[in-house]
C-alpha cells in the first residue's frame, strides 16, 4: 500500500531547494573572502562591504523587481537570478574590490526574490494548522545552505584554492536551479503573464516601486511584525557576516576550523527554525516564540563579543549553536505572520515590503559594524550594541494574536 503524498509537499520541496541554493550562494562571500583578501591585499573589513553589496542586490530586486515577479512569476525570477548570480562569480577572478562588489550585488539578486516568491506559493498550498511549520521548513533552507557552505567551501579552498571553490560553487548553483526548472514553471500561477517577459518598464511599473512598503500600512500589527524582522536581522547579519573572520582574527582559528564552527551555527539554524515553527503552531502564539528567540539571540551575541582565546572549543561551539537556534531561527515564524496578517491578494507585496526593511538592515549593519571595528578594533563593543538592538524586538512585537 502506497502512502499518499500531501499536495503541499512538491511546492515546499522545490522552494526549499531554491532557498537553500540562494543561501549557499550568499554564504560563499564571508567564507571565501578572507582568502581573497589575503591574496589581493584587501583590508579585513572588506568582508562587511562585500556582504552589504550582496544585500543591496536583494534590496534592488525587491524594490524594482515587483513587475518582473508579476510578469514571469516568483519561481522563475528566483531561477533566473540564481543563474545570473552563478555567472557573476567569474568576476571574482579580477583583483579589484570594485568589480568584486559588483559581483556580490548580482549574486544578491536571488536573495530578494526568495521571500516574496516563497510566501505567495506556500500561502496557497499550506494547510492553516501547519502554516508556521511549513514556512519554517522553507526558511530552514537558509541555514542549511550555510551548513553546506561552511563544510564544503573551506575544504576546497585548502585543497585547491579559492578560485576552484568559486567555480565548483557556481556549478552547484546551476545544477540545483536546472533540477527545479520544470516544477518552477508549474507553480507560477499565470501562463499568460509569462509571455510578457521582455516587456519594458512603464510609468505604471515605476509607480509600483512604492507598493511593497505601502502594503505594510494596512494594519499596525503588520508594520510592527516587519520592524521585528528588521531588528532580528541586525544580529543575524552580523553572525553570518563576521563569525568566520572573528574566529580567525580574534580566536586564532584556522579557516577549516572556523568553517566547521560556522556550519555548526547553521545546523542550529536548521533545527531552530523548524522547532520554533512547530512550537508556534502548538502554542498558537508567534509573539511568545519570537520573544524567547530575541532574548537568547541577544545573550549569545553579547557573549560572542566577550569570548577570547582562553575559551575552550566546546564553549565556542555551544555558543554558536545556541546562536543558530535563536539569532538565525526567527525567519519562518515572522514570515508566516506577515503572510497571515496580509490583506487577501497582497501576500507577495507585504512579503516584499517586509523583506525590503530586512534587506536595508542587512546592507547597512555589516557596513557600520565593519567600519566601527576598523576604527576602534573593539569587537566586544560592536557585538554588545548588536545584542541591545535585538532586545528591542520585545518592544515592537504585536500582542494581538
Amino acid at each position: 500500500m502506497s502512502l499518499a503524498v500531501p499536495g503541499w509537499f512538491a511546492p515546499v520541496a522545490a522552494i526549499f531547494i531554491l532557498q537553500t541554493t540562494t543561501a549557499f550562494l550568499a554564504r560563499l562571500i564571508p567564507i571565501v573572502a578572507p582568502a581573497m583578501s589575503n591574496e589581493f591585499g584587501w583590508d579585513g573589513s572588506s568582508i562587511g562591504y562585500l556582504t552589504a553589496a550582496n544585500s543591496l542586490g536583494g534590496l534592488a530586486i525587491l524594490v524594482g523587481g515587483s513587475t518582473l515577479l508579476k510578469q514571469i512569476g516568483g519561481m522563475r525570477t528566483m531561477q533566473f537570478t540564481l543563474l545570473l548570480g552563478a555567472a557573476s562569480m567569474a568576476l571574482f577572478l579580477h583583483p579589484s574590490i570594485s568589480i568584486a562588489l559588483a559581483a556580490c550585488f548580482l549574486m544578491g539578486l536571488s536573495n530578494g526574490t526568495a521571500n516574496p516568491a516563497g510566501s505567495e506559493v506556500l500561502q496557497r498550498f499550506s494547510p492553516p494548522d501547519k502554516r508556521n511549520l511549513i514556512f519554517s521548513i522553507k526558511q530552514a533552507g537558509v541555514p542549511l545552505g550555510g551548513v553546506i557552505a561552511g563544510l564544503v567551501i573551506p575544504s576546497i579552498v585548502l585543497v585547491a584554492g579559492w578560485r576552484a571553490a568559486v567555480f565548483i560553487c557556481a556549478f552547484l548553483v546551476i545544477l540545483t536551479t536546472v533540477l527545479t526548472w520544470r516544477i518552477g514553471g508549474r507553480l507560477d500561477e499565470s501562463a499568460a503573464s509569462r509571455r510578457r517577459l521582455f516587456s519594458l518598464p512603464n510609468l505604471q511599473s515605476l509607480r509600483a516601486l512604492r507598493v511593497p512598503l505601502q502594503s505594510l500600512a494596512h494594519s499596525r500589527g503588520l508594520l510592527k511584525m516587519s520592524v521585528v524582522g528588521s531588528l532580528f536581522a541586525v544580529s543575524q547579519s552580523c553572525w553570518f557576516t563576521f563569525t568566520v573572520i572573528y574566529l580567525i582574527d580574534e580566536l586564532d582559528f584556522s579557516l577549516g576550523l572556523a568553517g566547521i564552527v560556522f556550519a555548526i551555527m547553521q545546523v542550529g539554524g536548521v533545527i531552530g527554525r523548524i522547532v520554533l515553527g512547530w512550537i508556534s503552531d502548538r502554542v498558537h502564539s508567534a509573539t511568545a516564540t519570537l520573544s524567547i528567540a530575541a532574548i537568547v539571540s541577544a545573550a549569545t551575541t553579547v557573549l560572542l563579543g566577550l569570548s577570547d582565546t582562553t575559551w575552550p572549543l566546546w564553549a565556542v561551539v555551544t555558543l554558536v549553536f545556541l546562536a543558530g537556534c535563536s539569532a538565525a531561527s526567527w525567519n519562518g515564524v515572522q514570515i508566516a505572520e506577515i503572510a497571515r496578517r496580509s490583506p487577501p491578494g497582497m501576500i507577495s507585496e507585504t512579503a516584499a515590503g517586509s523583506s525590503i526593511l530586512i534587506s536595508l538592515v542587512n546592507m547597512l549593519v555589516p557596513t557600520a559594524f565593519a567600519t566601527f571595528v576598523a576604527f576602534s578594533g573593539r569587537y566586544d563593543y560592536a557585538f554588545g550594541c548588536v545584542g541591545i538592538c535585538t532586545l528591542l524586538v520585545l518592544v515592537f512585537l504585536p500582542y494581538d494574536e
